[in-house]
């Protein structure tokens, strides 16, 4: 309709007042350690941090990390009663789920561990760093919505896509737009690009 209808097209390129662009860097699976020091030092200032996993539990299947493991790692490193985690995830019931969130939200927790969930419908301005586990095995779209959950605010904020080596090609190319750009335009187009645009008959999608 847009393309042969009477209908006019609306472009929203621009970020809303007063926001900045989202830091966008990636670190080996290796540098942990770097990537917690720099968590510290952002709660430290009183900002809170998403860190999600592909997946809640252990794989036999696929060598992933996993959510119960990180939550492990992450309570050690952040031990209570100085942090507090949200722990966010699909075989939650609504109520417990709304509840983890609701607790991030009023910022009575500094961190949010969570699934892909949290892609969208999470608005927490407070929250300056997004850190994607995996981040190689994950979609353009699915990282570019998921990093939009950081910068809602007017601080400067962060998205650390970690991953493990050696890359493919493609999760490399992936990996080096969400580095380059923020622009869901541009993003949107290389994902045509790499992935193709499907075939009615044919496998080249499954």
């Amino acid at each position: 309709m847009t393309l042969y209808g009477d209908l006019d097209i609306s472009v929203i390129n621009e970020l809303p007042a007063g926001r900045k662009p989202i830091q966008t860097v990636h670190f080996y699976d290796s540098q942990r350690e770097k990537v917690f020091r720099f968590m510290h030092d952002e709660i430290s200032k009183g900002r809170q941090v998403y860190i999600v996993y592909p997946l809640i539990k252990e794989s036999e299947k696929l060598d992933l990390l996993y959510l119960e493991a990180g939550i492990e790692a992450i309570s050690q490193v952040f031990p209570k009663p100085q942090y507090q985690i949200s722990i966010v995830h699909g075989k939650l019931n609504s109520k417990d789920k709304d509840s983890e969130m609701q607790r991030f939200v009023r910022g009575e927790t500094q961190i949010m561990v969570a699934t892909t969930v949290i892609e969208v419908g999470v608005n927490v301005p407070n929250a300056s760093v997004m850190i994607i586990e995996n981040a190689e095995r994950l979609g353009l779209a699915q990282l570019h919505q998921l990093r939009g959950r950081v910068g809602r605010g007017t601080e400067e904020s962060y998205c650390l896509l970690l991953y493990q080596a050696p890359l493919s090609k493609i999760a490399k190319a992936r990996l080096g737009v969400l580095r380059e750009t923020t622009d869901g335009f541009k993003i949107a187009e290389r994902d045509l690009e790499l992935r193709g645009p499907g075939e009615v008959l044919g496998t080249r999608q499954t």
